[in-house]
């Protein structure tokens, strides 16, 4: 099956953009994948194919139209996911990624200048409005390509082998544990020991651990969803009150 992407954007030129290289461009040669854009201009109804307004109740800025949206988005409308890009949108998780991944597409609405009439959503509420993070972007389609890349990889035959992203960040719910390549010693550091033992139990454990101590220390959020408690470290050792 076909992971068919549609993008509604103002600039189709952005695309398939760095998803026509590497990996994710030689699926696309495939045909693992396709990339159809929309230019949302072409919805237009006037002479100057306006799709923008100033916000009701004044501010800077413009909107985008509720009603050139509507028309472009009912143009490609069918069973597949709709994503808008808005900072005000649910963080995407790699639970949602994978679970896009496995489907037969996704249609991307990449916003612009201060983000969408508001009534596109009470119209279309098949529209999950989704952000990469807490963070403001020029427009939609970095973050599209982004989500893109990420549900891509994940494609039958993408990475090579099936378990290939089995072990990276997000994918048990932790982040992943450091990684070593040669030479052995490089500016007086060397490999840990236990990655050069050979004994595939003790390097396991030690991934667990290092995967688990990684995450209670840079995203206490994700290891308290884990189910860690927040004061203990990964080895069960109750940490040190320094307040």
């Amino acid at each position: 099956m076909t992971f068919a992407a549609t993008v509604l954007t103002l600039y189709p030129d952005m695309f398939p953009g760095p998803l026509g290289l590497s990996l994710a461009g030689r699926a696309l040669e495939r045909g693992d994948w396709t990339c159809q854009t929309v230019q949302i201009r072409d919805f237009a109804q006037d002479k100057h194919r306006t799709v923008d307004d100033t916000p009701a109740g004044g501010g800077a800025g413009m909107v985008l139209k509720a009603d050139v949206m509507a028309r472009a988005l009912d143009s490609v409308a069918d069973a597949r996911p709709i994503l808008a890009m808005t900072p005000r949108g649910k963080p995407i998780t790699q639970e949602r990624i994978r679970a896009i991944a496995q489907g037969p597409g996704v249609t991307l609405i990449c916003g612009r200048f201060e983000g969408f009439d508001e009534r596109l959503f009470e119209a279309r509420p098949a529209i999950e409005e989704v952000s990469l993070a807490d963070i403001v972007l020029s427009g939609g389609e970095t973050a599209a390509i982004a989500i893109l890349d990420a549900c891509i990889r994940l494609l039958p035959g993408v990475m090579g082998a099936p378990s290939s992203g089995d072990d990276e960040s997000f994918e048990s719910g932790l982040l992943e544990y450091p990684q070593y390549t040669r030479p052995y010693e490089w500016e007086g550091r060397t490999i840990p020991e236990v990655l050069r033992s050979g004994d595939h139990a003790r390097i396991e454990a030690w991934r667990k651990h290092m995967a688990e101590d990684t995450t209670r220390l840079r995203r206490p959020d994700l290891w308290e969803r884990h189910g860690g408690d927040p004061g203990l470290s990964a080895s069960g050792a109750r940490r040190e009150n320094k307040d």
